[in-house]
């Protein structure tokens, strides 16, 4: 992992959000996921930031608050939840930057219906799905009643059953869309219990990380982002969100993706 650096070039901005916020970002290690802690930092609203990650990032620069979250542990993710509760009190903002595509224990997208494995899609939605959903079982409760606060999770265009025109990347694919209706299932619930509460999904692009460096060669260089781009992006859209939004898919240029 790069070490972590506040030198981006540009500034996101949270003007929408409470000055001082209390923002959280899960999977803080990543490429996107150190993107957005960076580019918070920066912030000119000043938001307070808690970094989650599996593995200890202070150990590459991060002076901020940390707590490690382990996504396949619910135990794990209650504790860091409970953890905020006491250090932090309230969110304002929980940003769920995880995902997998490939590992090196031999998973990847799949190109045919033959080169399905149950171990395979069980640990891709073990990341991309019950992980957030645990996320939102315990995190939901600390989202701020009083102001605006937004939970947001990556998502991908390619978790759209409506959008979806080439096929392959089985387990992805449905992971993704399986999230998407997790999703909508948690603003239906989350706006009788607080009305000034967003939940979202966010489709970053096609960003310059480690889940994408192997499959971006079919795309063209200028539609290649950086993390910090990226990152620059979807705050830009976590930024113009209100309530109405709850339960969409927005795509980084704030354009709605259909289910």
């Amino acid at each position: 992992m790069d070490t972590f650096s506040p030198d981006l070039g540009s500034k996101s901005s949270l003007t929408s959000f409470s000055r001082g916020a209390n923002v959280a970002v899960i999977g803080a290690g990543g490429g996107i996921g150190k993107a957005l802690v960076d580019c918070l930092s920066l912030d000119d609203n000043k938001p307070n930031i808690i970094a989650l990650n599996r593995s200890d990032i202070r150990r590459s620069g991060w002076k901020g608050l940390f707590k490690a979250l382990e996504l396949e542990n619910e135990s794990s993710i209650k504790e860091a939840a409970e953890f905020i509760k006491c250090k932090m009190g309230n969110l304002s903002a929980v940003i769920v930057a995880t995902g997998l595509l490939h590992d090196d224990t031999g998973i990847k997208p799949e190109k045919s219906w033959n080169s399905l494995d149950p171990y395979s899609i069980e640990r891709v939605y073990r990341v991309n799905t019950v992980g957030p959903a645990l996320v939102a079982k315990y995190f939901l409760p600390l989202l701020d009643n009083n102001c605006k606060s937004v939970f947001a999770c990556l998502s991908a265009r390619v978790g759209s059953i409506a959008d979806n025109n080439l096929g392959g990347w089985y387990a992805y694919r449905a992971s993704k869309a399986a999230l998407n209706m997790v999703l909508k299932n948690l603003s239906i619930e989350l706006h009788r219990k607080n009305k000034s509460a967003v939940c979202v999904g966010l489709h970053p692009g096609t960003v310059s990380t480690k889940l994408s460096k192997s499959f971006s060669n079919n795309v063209s260089p200028e539609s290649i982002v950086s993390p910090e781009q990226a990152a620059v992006n979807l705050l830009s859209v976590l930024n113009d969100l209100t309530v109405s939004d709850s339960g969409k898919i927005f795509a980084y240029d704030g354009s709605i993706i259909p289910y």
